[in-house]
């Protein structure tokens, strides 16, 4: 090789060098900004909470094949004025404890705003429906004998109250026996600081405690002491209304007169009773779809009110 042909391949050379920013082809100096966006530049983000199965997602609770990630016990949350008895689950797929945002709102469950929004996936990187988390709520809860205060993600859960999952499971190390359905606390700091009495609390049946849930968020009205329908006979020849069967909407009412009532006319029947529904609730009198089809016979009385 010639002295101009070597001379050519090292200019060459040190051209390709400095194409590559410097040596070994690697950029040399500061690392570079990302561009200013609404006058802030680079910001450190809060951490994403990530629902580890789709049934601690809440999006799709039925497909989840084994029961065993999760288990059912009752709790007892004390809010700022009243006690709540609510059925919780434990989620071993859950990464953070959600409490319902609803739940807090309804039974005045105080809640602080959190410093940082977090966003919630499922473990396919789709977003939940639960999130954002923008609150925290802090309310004592019991378990059985076992108390603490337990710091919950509040987040919008539609079909639980309450979710306790593993920062929860770890805080406590409980015992549990997924087969029997018991929950034994027996950690060095359960026993120090939470325990008053015995250490274990046992597991509801999900069916059981769905049901026991739905009555504390929508069961107001069977809580209450006398929820009978009162019948009071004005005529002792007035028969009382019964239900034509098991499943029937409603109770029968009869006639304790006999009237002609001519085509497309009306009359007033009377039946010699009166009926006081319960508090809060009114009652409706309504034609039986048989007599309305078979003889055109329609009811035109309505909502009869408490008084």
């Amino acid at each position: 090789m010639g002295n101009k042909e070597r001379q050519q391949k090292t200019m060459e050379t040190t051209s390709q060098s400095q194409g590559n920013g410097g040596r070994n082809g690697r950029r040399i100096g500061k690392r570079p900004k990302s561009p200013v966006s609404n006058g802030l530049r680079d910001t450190t983000r809060s951490k994403p909470i990530e629902m580890r199965n789709l049934y601690a997602a809440l999006n799709n609770t039925q497909t989840l094949n084994n029961e065993n990630y999760h288990i059912m016990i009752a709790i007892r949350l004390h809010g700022t004025r009243r006690q709540i008895t609510i059925n919780a689950m434990i989620d071993s797929g859950a990464t953070e404890d959600f409490i319902d945002k609803g739940f807090c709102s309804k039974y005045n469950i105080r809640t602080t705003q959190a410093k940082k929004i977090r966003e919630v996936y499922l473990a396919d990187g789709r977003p939940s429906a639960m999130g954002p988390i923008t609150h925290t709520a802090k309310v004592p809860m019991d378990i059985g004998s076992h108390r603490e205060l337990a710091i919950f993600q509040v987040a919008k859960l539609p079909n639980h109250e309450v979710i306790l999952g593993m920062p929860w499971l770890k805080q406590h190390s409980p015992r549990i026996d997924w087969a029997q359905g018991t929950i034994t606390f027996e950690s060095e700091t359960c026993t120090t600081w939470c325990l008053k009495e015995s250490p274990m609390v046992y597991a509801i049946p999900e069916d059981k405690a769905r049901d026991e849930n739905w009555k504390v968020e929508f069961g107001v009205a069977q809580r209450k002491k006398d929820q009978r329908i009162k019948v009071k006979k004005l005529d002792p020849q007035a028969k009382i209304p019964t239900r034509g069967s098991a499943q029937a909407a409603g109770h029968d009412l009869y006639a304790n007169e006999s009237k002609m009532i001519p085509a497309r006319g009306q009359e007033v029947v009377r039946t010699g009773i009166s009926i006081t529904p319960p508090r809060g609730t009114y009652s409706r009198i309504a034609p039986r779809s048989g007599m309305a089809v078979k003889h055109q016979i329609a009811v035109n009385a309505g909502v009869t009110n408490r008084d």
